[in-house]
């Protein structure tokens, strides 16, 4: 089983620049390529942004959706022309934002597994990101979690993808950890990333986005606010020092 071939993002998330032909213009002004290597906003994490260059000139990618049919679209500056339908255009990814989104996106992943409890909602951008916890109480020693966060990242632990079928994933509910973001479906396969191997392991869980391939790119972070947001629901902050 093996990601969407249109969708560049999902093969190698480290992939800064690709060339790919117009397929269309929808009425809104959004913009579809044959393939893409711009990620779409969903499960939290943002929509890439860049840059789209073609023999007459080039426009600002300013945003990155998921279109009806779940492929990407991208959303260009109103101000600046669009390339036409049939042309061949060289994708420029912003690369430093998506970088930071692949080291923040795999921090917490990690987060769950310091505070193993349900997931209710979660955001990230460049710099920071925010899971909310289905729990009574935060952690009671923030610098403690913090700690125990650096340490899984300083592992150096290997990032890595596979594949099971929707049934499979049905038969293993337990591996779904997001109460408010379900596993993409309708494609038959759901992709699983896994942090660590073997006896090393210690995450696996369904999920779309974009991540570092090893927690040691994570870097050097630090646990923010942890805010009461409900009878049962904690909010935790992450940020990335650099």
């Amino acid at each position: 089983m093996q990601t969407d071939s249109a969708a560049l993002y999902g093969q190698d998330a480290y992939l800064q620049e690709a060339q790919a032909r117009v397929t269309a213009h929808l009425p809104d002004g959004g913009l579809v390529l044959d393939r893409s290597l711009f990620y779409p906003t969903g499960g939290g994490q943002p929509g890439d942004t860049g840059r789209l260059a073609w023999a007459a000139g080039t426009c600002r990618v300013d945003n990155t959706v998921k279109g009806t049919a779940g492929g990407a679209v991208m959303i260009c500056a109103a101000d600046d022309p669009l390339p036409p339908i049939g042309a061949q255009v060289s994708q420029q990814l912003d690369w430093r934002r998506r970088y930071g989104h692949m080291r923040v996106h795999t921090a917490l992943h990690l987060l769950l597994v310091a505070v193993p409890f349900e997931v209710s909602g979660g955001a990230i951008t460049a710099s920071k990101g925010r899971l909310d916890f289905n729990m009574p109480e935060a952690p009671a020693d923030k610098q403690a979690l913090q700690d125990q966060l650096q340490e899984l990242i300083n592992r150096d632990l290997e990032v890595t993808e596979s594949w099971i079928s929707e049934a499979e994933l049905d038969a293993k509910p337990q591996l779904v950890k997001t109460m408010s973001v379900s596993p993409p479906r309708g494609a038959g396969s759901i992709r699983l990333v896994q942090i660590g191997s073997g006896a090393g392991q210690v995450d696996l869980q369904p999920c779309g986005g974009t991540h570092v391939k090893r927690s040691s790119e994570i870097g050097q972070i630090r646990i923010g606010k942890m805010e009461k947001k409900g009878k049962q629901n904690r909010r935790i902050y992450l940020h990335l020092v650099d």
